[in-house]
C-alpha cells in the first residue's frame, strides 16, 4: 500500500485550529492520509516528551512516521572536523525516529562545489560507513536511513550518486525526490517512460523488493537551467513541474508500496491528498 504524507505542518493544519505537532496524527487521519515526515531542518529540537506522545498518537491513527535530518549535514564535506560532526547530528535524528516509532531518516548529502564529484562521493561513503558503524554501536540497526537525491546542480545527489550510496548497506534506502530531479535535469520529468527508467535505474541497483518500498519526496519545484533548484511551490502551480500522474501510474503498474511525502510551499497536506486521490481513480476506487 502507497503512504501519503506531508513534510511538516501545513497551514491547514494551523487554520483547523491545531497548535501542536502531536496533534498532527489525528487531523492527518481526518483527512485521510497516512505518513508524516518530522522536520528537523534546522536541527533536532523536539523534546523526549513531544516525540514518545507524537509516536503514540501516529500509532493510534494508523500514521507512519519519518524524520528529516538538519539540513545542515555534509556527508562531503571538505573540512574533516564538520563533516564528521554530521554523524552527530544523524545520531541525534536516529534517536527522536526511536523515540517516536519512526523508521526512516531522511539526509541531504552534500556539496561538491569545492571538489570533483568523484571526490565528493567518496568523501560521502567514508562519512556514511562511519555514521552506520555509530548507529550500529546504538542499537539503531532498525533505522533506514535515506540519502536523498537533490535539486541544485553543484549538491551532490543525483539519482545515480544516491544509488551508489545505497549499494553500501541494506540498512540504506535511497530518497527520491522526483521535483528535485526534474529541477536539476531542466525539466526532464514529463511522460510515465520518463518515471519508469528511474524506477529501472533503481531497481536494477537495489533488487525489486528493495525498490519497491522506496522513499519519495514530490512537490513542484521552479528552477533554472544553470544552477537547477530554486524553490518549491504548490500544485496549483502551472509553470514547472513535475507532474505526479505519469509517476502514479507506473507505481500502480510495478505494484511498488512506497512512502510519499509532499514538500509543497505551505500546501503539502492538501497536495498529498491530491497525489492519493490520483491513485485512487487510477485504481478505480474514488
Amino acid at each position: 500500500m502507497i503512504k501519503f504524507g506531508p513534510g511538516g505542518n501545513c497551514e491547514w493544519f494551523y487554520a483547523d485550529g491545531n497548535k501542536s505537532t502531536t496533534q498532527i496524527p489525528a487531523f492527518l487521519h481526518k483527512i485521510g492520509l497516512d505518513a508524516y515526515e518530522i522536520q528537523c531542518g534546522r536541527g533536532v529540537r523536539m523534546k523526549e516528551d513531544a516525540a514518545i506522545t507524537l509516536g503514540a498518537e501516529a500509532k493510534k491513527y494508523g500514521v507512519s512516521l519519518s524524520v528529516h535530518a538538519p539540513y545542515y549535514i555534509s556527508m562531503s564535506g571538505v573540512e574533516e572536523e564538520k563533516r564528521l560532526h554530521s554523524i552527530d547530528y544523524m545520531l541525534q535524528s536516529a534517536r527522536l525516529a526511536r523515540l517516536a516509532g519512526a523508521t526512516r531518516v531522511v539526509l541531504h548529502t552534500g556539496s561538491c562545489s569545492k571538489i570533483s564529484r568523484g571526490e565528493a562521493l567518496e568523501l560521502a561513503k567514508d562519512t556514511m560507513r562511519k555514521t552506520l558503524d555509530a548507529l550500529r554501536d546504538e542499537g539503531l540497526t532498525d533505522i533506514l536511513v535515506c540519502p536523498e537525491t537533490m535539486g541544485k546542480i553543484n549538491q551532490l545527489g543525483t539519482m545515480e550518486e544516491v544509488l551508489e550510496l545505497c549499494r553500501m548497506s541494506e540498512r540504506l534506502l535511497p530518497a527520491v525526490d522526483f521535483g528535485h530531479i526534474n529541477a536539476r535535469t531542466g525539466g526532464s520529468l514529463k511522460t510515465r517512460e520518463d518515471y519508469a527508467a528511474l524506477l529501472d535505474q533503481m531497481e536494477n541497483v537495489l533488487g525489486r523488493e528493495r525498490a519497491s518500498r522506496f522513499h519519495v519526496h514530490f512537490s513542484k519545484i521552479e528552477y533554472t537551467q544553470k544552477g537547477g533548484e530554486v524553490r518549491h511551490l504548490t500544485f496549483a502551480d502551472n509553470t514547472y513541474g513535475p507532474d505526479f500522474a505519469p509517476l502514479a501510474e507506473e507505481l500502480i503498474a510495478r505494484d511498488y508500496s512506497p512512502t510519499v511525502i509532499c514538500e509543497s510551499a505551505g500546501t503539502m497536506s492538501a497536495d498529498a491528498l491530491t497525489m492519493k486521490q490520483t491513485i485512487l481513480s487510477l485504481k478505480g476506487k474514488a
